[in-house]
């Protein structure tokens, strides 16, 4: 027996602010790159390939909200909420790419440090600041719902950061005539940045390969669960989750007999609602637990197999 409740992904009342946020960093992106050239400076080209990733992240998370906002058909009968884990990977992995090229571009700038121009490179950093805290205020209310939108507000602060280092970069520049600096401030702002996009990816592929949701302790969930009045015991627990903030559960449940099945079941979920906000379960109520009965039935639970077979065959 079970009972199901639809719930909006979380990620839906975050899509203006994403959509304002996507506007802010593609129209900046393009003259911090320009900027970034035309002063020779690492530490603001490595700011303007984070800008890049950060357009990137915004337009795939929009595409995962719309793409989630999708019903469930007779092929994906989970609908496409998964789609939003697969978003966050994806942006995990690009902050990996670009971090990793800073790196190495800086390894060569450490050989051969160019000429910076600090006073063009520290207003367009200025202006970046700006972007960036705007954007993250913006997303900020919607990162702890979403790990898609925690992806791209994590890119957004790691760009913040890389904004800050270049001031700080061309300040050190303009008085102590330090270029090396300015490498090694990107080198900084990737070494920062990597840590953290890994264990955003942990989380997306903890979702993906169905593990226990970050935060839930499944031998309490199954403690809880052996509480309620009328349960002897619980097995095949899972729990698992669709995407960001809509975790799952399925179990067998062993009731006493003399107990009512259905208002076991609706004290467990009234339980899994409440303390654990699990919506969505599928409860398997038994009078005798089926690993008891499967022992008790060896020899003739294949012949009842067979004929079953036989008979769908007919």
């Amino acid at each position: 027996m079970s009972a199901s409740h639809e719930h909006a992904l979380p990620t839906t009342g975050n899509e203006r602010r994403l959509w304002i946020a996507l506007g802010l960093t593609a129209s900046f992106m393009i003259a911090e790159v320009v900027a970034g050239i035309l002063t020779n400076s690492l530490a603001l080209i490595s700011d303007a390939a984070h800008m890049l990733t950060d357009a990137a992240a915004l337009a795939i998370a929009l595409a995962a909200v719309q793409i989630g906002k999708r019903k469930a058909d007779s092929l994906r009968t989970f609908g496409y909420y998964r789609f939003e884990i697969l978003a966050a990977a994806f942006n995990c992995l690009m902050l990996f790419g670009v971090a990793i090229y800073i790196l190495i571009e800086a390894y060569s700038r450490f050989k051969n440090p160019p000429e910076v121009q600090t006073g063009a490179m520290m207003l367009v950093a200025i202006l970046g600041l700006v972007v960036n805290l705007i954007s993250m205020k913006l997303l900020q209310s919607g990162k702890d719902a979403s790990l898609n939108v925690k992806g791209a507000y994590l890119e957004v602060w790691s760009d913040m950061l890389g904004s800050l280092g270049v001031i700080i970069g061309a300040i050190i520049i303009r008085y102590t005539g330090w270029t090396t600096v300015d490498a090694i401030i990107a080198v900084l702002i990737g070494l920062w940045v990597l840590p953290r996009t890994w264990v955003l990816l942990k989380e997306s592929l903890n979702i993906l390969l169905e593990g226990v949701p970050n935060g839930m302790d499944i031998a309490e969930v199954r403690n809880s669960i052996a509480k309620v009045s009328g349960v002897t015991s619980v097995h095949d627990l899972h729990i698992w989750a669709l995407t960001s903030g809509k975790p799952s559960l399925t179990a067998h449940v062993v009731h006493d007999p003399s107990s009512t099945p259905e208002i076991v079941r609706e004290a467990i979920n009234a339980i899994l609602a409440d303390r654990f906000a699990v919506f969505h379960t599928t409860l398997q109520m038994e009078s005798v637990s089926c690993r008891l009965a499967d022992e008790m039935d060896t020899f003739t639970a294949p012949a009842k197999h067979v004929g079953r077979q036989a008979e769908g065959h007919a």
